[in-house]
C-alpha cells in the first residue's frame, strides 16, 4: 500500500510539471532570427574550357530570416546574389551574376548534442533544403533558370544574447541549369542535372528578435532536465520500494533482504532468533511441530520413514533449494557480511542430519566493474563459505564450488538492487 501511494504521488508531480512544462515552455525563449553574411564563392562545374575561377572569388551575399519551432528544429527562407569572375590570369574573361532563393530546414546541433555541458558559447547549426536561382550574362538574352539542393553547416559564436557571430559553408548541387558558369553553352545538351555546383563560404551576423532573454539557439530547456531528473528519481524509488524477501519492509530500509517469505521480522526486516542459532523462531518451531507430527504418525504405524536424518530435514532441504537461505556480501568484499553469516547454520543442520548428502556452493557478484574480475570475486566468495562450512565440521569432499560470476536479475543500477545479488547460495544433492 504505501509504495502504491508514494508512486501515485510521484507520478501526480510528474504529469504537473509535464503539463506546465508543455504550456509555457514554448514561450520562454525567442524564435525569430535574422541572418546576414557575406563571403567568398567558388563555381566548379560547368566551365567551358579555357574558362575558370579560383576559391577566393568575392563577392558572395545573403539575408535570411529563420523561425526556430523548439530548440532543435526550425525554417529559414534565404535570398542570395553571387558575382562569379575568370581569375584574372589564366582563364577567359567572364562575369555571371546569380541570384536565389531557397527554403531550408535547420537542426541545432549544439541543443542534440548537448553542447551547454561543456560551453554556452560555442553552437553548431546543420541546414539543408531546395531553391530556385537565375544567372545573367552580357552573353545572352535574359537568364538561365536554375533549380538546386542546398546544403550546410555552420558554426555560430554567441556574442550576447542578442548577436551570434557565424561561420558557415554551403553546397549548391543545381538540377537544371542551361548554360555554362561562364555563359557559353558549351556541351549542354542532356547535361542539365546534378553535375552543376556553386560553392560559398561566408562570415556573418545572427540578430536574434524577441522579447525573451535567450533565442532557442542557446535556450536550456531547464524544465525538461528537471523532469528527467524527476524520472530518474522516480526510477530510483521504484527500485528502492522493492521488496525482495517480501516480509513487507522496502529493500532500502531492510537490513536482511533475504528473509524467508512467510517469517515474521522486526522494524528493520531482520528475522526474530532469539536463541541466535541462525534460524528464525517462527520456522524452528513450525519444522519441530512437523517432526513431532511425523515421528506420531510413524510411532501410530500410519508412516514409515526411511533413511538417515529426520523427516523435518526435507522442509530445510526445500528451503535452501528454493533460495531461501543465502550468504551476502558488502560491496567488493569476499568474506560475508556479520547479517548473514549464520544463515549457515541452515546448511549445517541439514548436512549434519544427512551425512550422505552434498551440496553446492554458488557465488555470485553483482556487475559492477570487469566481468572477468566478478567472475573471480564470485569464486572467492564460494570458497570463503565452504571454509567455514569445513571449520563446522563439513566434510570438503561434500562441497562443490560453482562461481557463477555476475548477476543482474536483482535490478541493474540500482544499488538495493545489487545488494541482493552480492551473495552465495546453496543447491543440495
Amino acid at each position: 500500500m504505501m509504495k502504491k501511494i508514494v508512486l501515485s504521488l510521484l507520478l501526480i508531480s510528474l504529469a504537473s510539471i509535464e503539463m506546465n512544462a508543455q504550456d509555457g515552455g514554448a514561450n520562454d525563449f525567442n524564435k525569430w532570427s535574422i541572418d546576414i553574411n557575406g563571403g567568398v564563392n567558388k563555381a566548379a562545374n560547368p566551365f567551358t574550357p579555357g574558362y575558370h575561377m579560383n576559391a577566393d572569388n568575392l563577392f558572395h551575399a545573403d539575408l535570411g530570416f529563420r523561425y526556430m519551432f523548439n530548440t532543435k528544429f526550425g525554417l529559414k527562407i534565404q535570398g542570395g546574389y553571387d558575382v562569379l569572375n575568370d581569375d584574372g590570369d589564366t582563364s577567359a574573361e567572364f562575369q555571371t551574376e546569380v541570384m536565389a532563393l531557397n527554403l531550408q530546414g535547420y537542426v541545432n546541433f549544439g541543443r542534440i548534442m548537448e553542447f551547454e555541458t561543456w560551453t554556452d558559447r560555442i553552437n553548431v547549426l546543420g541546414h539543408m533544403g531546395v531553391g530556385i536561382a537565375h544567372a545573367t550574362n552580357d552573353l545572352y538574352e535574359g537568364s538561365d533558370r536554375l533549380g538546386n539542393f542546398v546544403i550546410g553547416l555552420g558554426m555560430q559564436y554567441r556574442i550576447s544574447n542578442r548577436i551570434a557571430l557565424n561561420a558557415d559553408f554551403t553546397m549548391y548541387n543545381n538540377f537544371s541549369q542551361n548554360k555554362t558558369w561562364d555563359g557559353r553553352t558549351y556541351d549542354r545538351q542532356g547535361r542539365q542535372g546534378f553535375d552543376s555546383t556553386l560553392y560559398n563560404a561566408t562570415l556573418g551576423l545572427s540578430i536574434y528578435l524577441g522579447k525573451h532573454e535567450k533565442h532557442a539557439d542557446w535556450y536550456i530547456d531547464e524544465k525538461s532536465d528537471e523532469l528527467e531528473d524527476l524520472e530518474s528519481r522516480l526510477g530510483e524509488m521504484e527500485t528502492m520500494l522493492d521488496d525482495s524477501d517480501k516480509d513487507g519492509i522496502p529493500d532500502y530500509l531492510d537490513s536482511e533482504p533475504n528473509t524467508i517469505t512467510g517469517v515474521a521480522v522486526d522494524s528493520k526486516g531482520r528475522t526474530i532468533d532469539r536463541n541466535n542459532n541462525g534460524v528464525p523462531d517462527e520456522l524452528e518451531s513450525y519444522i519441530d511441530n512437523k517432526n513431532s507430527e511425523i515421528r506420531n504418525e510413524v510411532k501410530s504405524g500410519s508412516l514409515a520413514v526411511n533413511g538417515a536424518g529426520g523427516s523435518g530435514s526435507g522442509y530445510i532441504k526445500e528451503l535452501i533449494n528454493g533460495g531461501y537461505v543465502n550468504v551476502y556480501f558488502d560491496f567488493n568484499k569476499a568474506t560475508p557480511n556479520q547479517e548473514s553469516v549464520n544463515g549457515i547454520n541452515f546448511l549445517i543442520r541439514y548436512l549434519n542430519e544427512n551425512p550422505n548428502a552434498k551440496a553446492d556452493v554458488i557465488g555470485y557478484a553483482d556487475e559492477v566493474g570487469d566481468s572477468a574480475y566478478n567472475q573471480e570475486l564470485s569464486n572467492r566468495r564460494a570458497e570463503n563459505v565452504k571454509k567455514i562450512l569445513v571449520d563446522a565440521g563439513i566434510d570438503a569432499s561434500r562441497l562443490s564450488i560453482v562461481a557463477n560470476g555476475e548477476d543482474t536479475t536483482g535490478g541493474s543500477g540500482s544499488k538495493y538492487g545489487r545488494k541482493v545479488v552480492r551473495r552465495v547460495t546453496f543447491i543440495l544433492k
